[in-house]
């Protein structure tokens, strides 16, 4: 059981990351390579803030802003100066290794004895519980911290798909998502697309920046490279998200994009259980994004045939 929650809580973690990268990757046809960097800096500024005395809220708000930041970059490269899309995302997740380096003097920074979100978490539900080491879930016996920790990355992914539903639903937000399918209507509309894809992309890797601060404060640690990989983890989660909600509309997509984050931590989980190496963890979620992709289109195939041999 402890395995299911941990496994569900870095989902949860990694969910926003996942939003960020639907966002670019389907919102606005961008594939971001910046979030493998982003999500590393919104770690470390987070991680740097806390071992100074700051407050775990304003250190995590602190790193989803740096996130921004190096969206906006990444946008200003393309949409001003002219840049291809993937190599200004190169460009940028190249640069912030150096950037992340620098933040925190070190490649690694240990959080294991400061005040964290996960922290505050677990104490007001020792206080509200009456400070129990274990609480019983479906029988299990269960530490309270990752209990606290499901609940919190639970509860901010409930909030942040909240706003992210009511934003995109705006005028604002629905010039955004009409950027990414038409982009001659919405400039024959008035507006401007490079503006729309600028603050598109800021906003996408806020959140993951965002997800890269929760993700260090539930391990404990803020690694420079803690972001590798990150993007192929997302769009493996956005596939199979929508495989899991097979339609386009806004409210369910959202959803489907979380749990398919869940998902595939989860069968991740299962396969280092199950006695895969750790060292294999690249090679697992390689192969899961294989499956995620050629699934979708499998499944179509067999119930178009199915559908002619009814009819036939």
């Amino acid at each position: 059981m402890s395995l299911l929650i941990s496994a569900a809580t870095i989902g949860f973690f990694l969910a926003l990351m996942v939003l960020g990268v639907y966002i670019t990757f389907r919102l606005f046809d961008f594939c971001d390579l910046t979030t493998d960097g982003s999500f590393a800096l919104g770690a470390a500024v987070a991680a740097v803030l806390l071992t100074a005395d700051i407050h775990p809220l304003w250190a995590t708000l602190a790193g989803a802003a740096a996130g921004c930041a190096a969206g906006m970059l990444t946008g200003l490269l393309h949409t001003r100066i002219g840049v291809h899309g993937l190599l200004a995302g190169i460009l940028v997740m190249t640069a912030l290794y150096s950037v992340n380096l620098r933040i925190m003097g070190k490649s690694n920074v240990p959080l294991l004895s400061t005040p964290t979100l996960i922290t505050l978490a677990e104490e007001f539900a020792a206080h509200r519980l009456g400070a129990p080491e274990n609480v019983m879930v479906l029988g299990w016996a269960v530490a309270l911290r990752d209990v606290a920790a499901l609940v919190l990355g639970a509860g901010v992914v409930v909030a942040v798909l909240l706003l992210a539903f009511v934003f995109f639903r705006t005028d604002l937000g629905t010039a955004m998502r009409a950027t990414g399918d038409n982009p001659v209507m919405v400039r024959a509309l008035g507006a401007d697309t490079r503006n729309m894809l600028l603050a598109g992309v800021a906003i996408a890797n806020g959140l993951v920046a965002l997800s890269g601060a929760l993700l260090a404060q539930y391990q404990g640690f803020a690694d420079v490279q803690m972001g590798l990989g990150m993007l192929v983890w997302g769009l493996a989660s956005v596939i199979i998200g929508e495989a899991l909600v097979r339609t386009r509309r806004l409210g369910l997509v959202l959803v489907g994009v979380v749990m398919g984050s869940i998902l595939f931590r989860l069968l991740v989980a299962i396969a280092l259980r199950w006695g895969m190496e750790p060292n294999d963890l690249k090679l697992i979620t390689a192969v899961f994004v294989l499956v995620a992709l050629c699934l979708p289109g499998l499944l179509e195939r067999l119930t178009r045939r199915r559908g002619a041999a009814d009819h036939a």
